[in-house]
């Protein structure tokens, strides 16, 4: 979009929220709705939506009529989409498995995000500088067109809920229960309200970085993908070592700990190449340490926060406590990423990011010192 469109850092910051918008809008419903429905059906329909909607974006490149205003109209679909995958998503693992494998299961699936991550940015920036931008995106529609071939061939018990009252009392009544149930939970309540602060300042770091390392730090495409990379092999590594982390840090402990090295590691990107930089590929090099350092600290945390939510949430509210996390979350980036735009443009890229970097050291000490600080795997469920 930078390059293709000459999009700006505030541009970038309206397409991403539009992007999370409709976790807004629609989030907290569409949890009611994953815990009404069969998954399966609602993972296939809107993986296949989500092809079609990507797969117009070249489409509309192609003949000239993609802008910044179809671009974020395109985003806004896209993103119902997902609210409504991701509250399938998250929800079916605890049907499939106990409680105590939770968190080997969200390692692995975490892995395997962190495999695409290392490889799809090289493929990216390959794809863009070769072919250009519209021809990556098409590749990114396929892949959500295999991803729902995939789930309505496999053969997955996923049992019909009981049938629920179907009218606009009884779904708000529902809404309140999940929303009731997070942010009155002893140790959910501390762990929602700082991931949603982390969003916020996620948000800003992703909406700058793109531009920064394109526009003031030169790496090119190619570059850039190099850096988010690595950041795909720190998840990978990060993930890998997340149990004996966990276990020797605890499950608070790990939460913090991964949090402040991320910021770290975008204090690393915003400040590194400014005192040494010799030439692109050691520019490259600097960012691609912090971006490192950023995914191996998600990497480490990430498994844990998603697998504790669902180890003390009950089956019939897990479709919701997912959905307001998720949806309250994204609604965080839509907060983030026009004020990480409005900070480019009025500061400098690099205030910006260590701004970010600031803001999510904060989130980490705020969680370390709450409530949230005794939680463990083992804490019961405190509701039928």
């Amino acid at each position: 979009m930078v390059v293709d469109l000459d999009g700006s850092a505030i541009d970038v910051g309206w397409v991403n929220a539009a992007r999370w918008a409709p976790y807004l809008v629609l989030g907290l419903v569409t949890g009611v709705l994953a815990d009404r429905v069969r998954r399966k059906p609602l993972l296939v329909a809107t993986d296949l939506g989500r092809a079609v909607v990507i797969g117009s974006v070249p489409a509309l490149a192609l003949t000239g009529r993609l802008g910044v205003g179809s671009l974020v109209v395109l985003l806004l679909v896209f993103g119902a989409l997902s609210v409504a995958n991701d509250a399938a998503h998250q929800s079916f693992l605890p049907r499939l498995l106990p409680r105590a494998a939770l968190p080997r299961a969200n390692t692995r699936l975490q892995q395997s995000d962190a495999v695409a991550q290392t490889s799809g940015p090289l493929l990216a920036g390959g794809l863009v500088a070769w072919l250009g931008a519209p021809v990556a995106v098409l590749v990114d529609a396929v892949s959500y067109l295999v991803s729902g071939l995939l789930i309505l061939t496999t053969p997955l018990d996923d049992p019909r809920p009981p049938r629920s009252v179907r009218s606009a009392t009884a779904v708000l009544a529902e809404l309140r229960e999940g929303l009731q149930w997070v942010y009155r939970h002893p140790t959910l309540r501390p762990l929602a309200l700082s991931t949603h602060a982390w969003f916020v300042f996620n948000g800003l770091l992703g909406t700058v970085y793109v531009p920064y390392a394109l526009l003031e730090l030169d790496v090119g495409a190619v570059g850039l993908g190099v850096t988010q990379a690595l950041a795909g092999v720190g998840v990978l590594l990060g993930t890998g070592a997340s149990a004996r982390i966990g276990r020797r840090l605890g499950l608070a402990g790990t939460l913090t700990g991964g949090r402040l090295v991320q910021a770290a590691g975008f204090t690393v990107v915003a400040l590194l190449p400014a005192v040494w930089a010799p030439g692109t590929a050691g520019v490259v090099a600097a960012a691609g340490l912090g971006q490192f350092l950023f995914g191996f600290g998600l990497g480490a945390e990430g498994p844990f926060g998603l697998s504790y939510r669902q180890a003390v949430t009950p089956a019939r509210l897990q479709g919701r406590m997912n959905a307001t996390m998720r949806s309250l979350n994204r609604a965080a980036i839509v907060v983030g990423a026009p004020l990480g735009g409005v900070l480019a443009g009025v500061a400098s890229s690099r205030s910006a990011l260590v701004i970010g970097a600031a803001g999510i050291a904060v989130t980490a000490l705020a969680l370390r010192l709450s409530g949230f600080r005794r939680a463990a795997m083992t804490d019961p469920a405190i509701a039928d």
